[in-house]
């Protein structure tokens, strides 16, 4: 079974205004409702569990469709969250099936990219669609000066979503606990410390994550060019 986990429990507000970026409405639909919806059509998909704070949970539900299976509490942080929902997918999955782990504020996941992770699973532990970096990259020791020069050859910018086998995957976060799992900051952390074999597939230019103010106007014009039918 390959499970679809949307992190959605997020509660900052740098964007402005008291709404977490993941329930901003933009054209009629809160931010979530969109990645929601990508994988609900997506036959490659099976079931979905929302990680998202209780008092949200009712609005959640009136974007939800027949492949939701339910909600898993935020942690104390982004990994804890993951490591809670997948202590709730295991009863019902199995060690060799897959968890798909997605944020809510990339709202323009594909599809065909959700299908790329699953498909390139098959003979990885896990998989990961990145993109390349573009411009020159700089290391500052202090954030003041620049300190050095680094490859940008060898370096990725990662994305969402990521796919790992579940078994394998739950105990490379159950060995981070208690504390070490608190300072991860992305899904894949806990595999590449695990050293279990994560492949890299093309990315999406698209598929970016509402974190400015910026990001949230671009998904607003794109959201209206294609309303208009102008894209």
């Amino acid at each position: 079974m390959n499970t679809a986990l949307i992190l959605a429990g997020g509660i900052g507000t740098r964007l402005g205004g008291n709404l977490p970026k993941q329930y901003i409405e933009v054209c009629g639909k809160p931010i979530i409702g969109y990645c929601l919806d990508a994988f609900e059509r997506n036959r490659d998909v099976d079931a979905i569990r929302i990680v998202a704070e209780k008092s949200w949970h009712a609005f959640i539900l009136k974007w939800t469709g027949a492949k939701f299976r339910g909600f898993s509490m935020p942690g104390r942080s982004r990994q804890l969250s993951v490591f809670h929902a997948l202590e709730d997918i295991r009863p019902e999955s199995a060690d060799d099936d897959l968890v798909i782990v997605h944020d809510a504020a990339r709202p323009l996941v594909t599809e065909r990219l959700i299908s790329e992770c699953i498909k390139n699973c098959a003979g990885h532990d896990g998989v990961m669609p990145a993109l390349p970096l573009k411009d020159t990259v700089y290391a500052s020791k202090d954030g003041c000066r620049v300190s050095g020069l680094l490859d940008r050859d060898g370096i990725y910018a990662g994305q969402s979503p990521e796919v790992f086998r579940l078994g394998i995957y739950y105990e490379a976060n159950r060995r981070l606990l208690p504390e070490r799992i608190l300072r991860i900051n992305g899904s894949a952390e806990p595999a590449v410390l695990a050293g279990m074999d994560i492949a890299l597939i093309p990315g999406d230019e698209n598929n970016f994550k509402i974190t400015t103010g910026a990001d949230l106007e671009g998904f607003r014009r794109m959201c209206s060019c294609r309303k208009e039918g102008t894209v």
